[in-house]
């Protein structure tokens, strides 16, 4: 049960409250340390799923907890982003418009999280389509940005990429959310 990639898992669980920490009231090194240890958990990402696929590992406990853990990153991080302040320049890293699109990308997870619970007691599986997995990808390396430019306020095209991969995380997740309703649909009476 707790085998390696298990094990990896659980540490991006154990990861957020010091992320979120980190992110209280970051300062430069804050949002620095926070930026190296959301690159970390990203890559425990990766290798939890490549190693359990390659030890031919995989659990029911590491089906269970890979989703909740990339969730409650990714929540909190958005949560942390749009209350705390650069470390120059006092403005939220996420802010006006572009919380739309941080709460886009929250609901649909909560969304996706409850209609996949309600799959799962009709032995519905929903496979993770290649447009998810982008999406995934897209707000990865949004969220990265994002904490990186609250140490850099100097470079501001680092919080531009930052936002600009918000949005387009926030559209896909729109269209995956829709085909996961789509699917989700036909099963209800």
């Amino acid at each position: 049960m707790l085998s390696l990639p298990n094990l990896l898992t659980l540490s991006r669980i154990f990861a957020v409250p010091i992320l979120v920490a980190l992110l209280w009231h970051p300062g430069w090194v804050g949002y620095v340390l926070a930026f190296l240890l959301y690159c970390l958990a990203g890559i425990t990402d990766y290798f939890d799923g490549y190693l359990a696929r390659a030890q031919g590992t995989v659990s029911k406990l590491g089906i269970f907890l890979d989703p909740i853990a990339d969730k409650i990153m990714v929540a909190a991080v958005i949560v942390m982003l749009i209350s705390t302040e650069q470390a120059i320049g006092g403005h939220p890293v996420i802010a006006g418009w572009h919380v739309v699109a941080a709460l886009v990308i929250l609901l649909r997870e909560i969304a996706v999280s409850g209609l996949r619970e309600f799959l799962a007691q009709l032995s519905v599986s929903v496979p993770v389509s290649r447009l998810a997995k982008w999406k995934t990808t897209f707000q990865m390396v949004a969220l990265g940005a994002l904490i990186l430019a609250g140490a850099l306020p100097e470079w501001p095209w680092v919080h531009a990429l930052g936002l600009v991969c918000l949005w387009l995380a926030a559209g896909l997740t729109l269209l995956t959310g829709w085909d996961y309703l789509r699917v989700g649909l036909r099963h209800m009476d």
